[in-house]
């Protein structure tokens, strides 16, 4: 089993920034690709960052590169989530999750899931 607890949400203005954090543990952390997800009230759960076991790949969604970077220290056994000029549309819930093998931007993918941490942005 896979533990991940998420932190570094809040609300802050449009163009604002936050980082982002998830804290594994139970697991090698370095055995595992980590990924971003989001997801809006009343929309789907939306892909949003990647990043393969040793952090020499990443991939964003199209919708947040330019302004998010993800990225993990395995000695920390944490995932980075930061994200800059943030917009209203980037308000979710956003979550953290864990699978073996390679990066994916698919969910079901992903066998361990934090319980989200809300990003508000204001506009």
């Amino acid at each position: 089993q896979v533990q991940l607890i998420e932190s570094g949400g809040g609300l802050v203005h449009a163009g604002g920034s936050l980082r982002l954090s998830c804290a594994a543990s139970g697991r090698t952390f370095s055995n595992y690709a980590m990924g971003w997800f989001r997801q809006a009230p009343g929309k789907e759960r939306e892909f949003v960052g990647t990043i393969s076991r040793i952090g020499f790949v990443t991939n964003l969604a199209d919708s947040v590169k330019g302004r998010f970077t993800i990225s993990r220290d395995n000695a920390e056994n944490t995932v980075y989530l930061q994200m800059n000029n943030l917009k209203p549309e980037d308000t979710a819930v956003y979550y953290c999750a864990a699978k073996g093998s390679g990066s994916s931007s698919v969910d079901y993918e992903y066998n361990y899931w934090g319980q989200g941490t809300q990003v508000t942005v204001s506009s």
